[in-house]
């Protein structure tokens, strides 16, 4: 057996702000049993804004890129059968853009190497509710078009996670047990 046919499903729950997508990581994660990860730029934010006092910036975006790496790779080195992520560092290409205006080619060449074996993108119609780092609500509808922009460009599988809580949790696990054969 080659090791890439043992290599774990990765699967990335993504889409713009507050739609949703770390409360289903962690309803899917318990779900099928796996690990899951947390949002890398959800983190570095709340450390930034808690230590420095600030927003996040340009020069936050390879240290992001870098702790999503290095989390990643230690959950891998467990080898467990999936992975579930909140986000990844296509994300982190799509935001970098979308904030700066450009994102440093070693992440996008990264983002393009680790690709995930399913997206599900989370659409903006829920609700937006603050969560005190996110701070674009008025943007929802661009930045959904960038992330479907990026995955299809990049030719990742999606599966288009929208409607009420119900429907976006049926979604997303049909399309997880679809990935895993369940």
């Amino acid at each position: 057996m080659s090791p890439e046919s043992v290599r774990p499903w990765r699967v990335v729950v993504t889409g713009g702000e507050c739609t949703g997508k770390t409360t289903l990581a962690a309803e899917l994660a318990e779900r099928f049993a796996i690990p899951w990860l947390p949002e890398a730029s959800r983190l570095r934010a709340e450390d930034v804004l808690r230590r420095e006092g600030r927003e996040l910036s340009a020069g936050d975006v390879e240290p992001i890129a870098q702790l999503h790496c290095a989390a990643e790779d230690v959950a891998l080195a467990s080898c467990p059968r999936a992975l579930l992520l909140d986000a990844d560092l296509l994300s982190t290409v799509v935001y970098a853009r979308h904030y700066y205006g450009s994102c440093p080619p070693w992440i996008e060449a990264e983002a393009r190497r680790r690709l995930a074996d399913l997206y599900l993108l989370h659409s903006p119609d829920v609700p937006w509710i603050s969560d005190g780092v996110r701070d674009r609500p008025s943007e929802r509808a661009e930045i959904h078009r960038l992330f479907a922009g990026a995955l299809r460009a990049s030719g990742a599988p999606v599966v288009e996670v929208s409607g009420d809580w119900p429907q976006r949790r049926a979604i997303a696990e049909r399309a997880v047990a679809g990935l895993f054969g369940d």
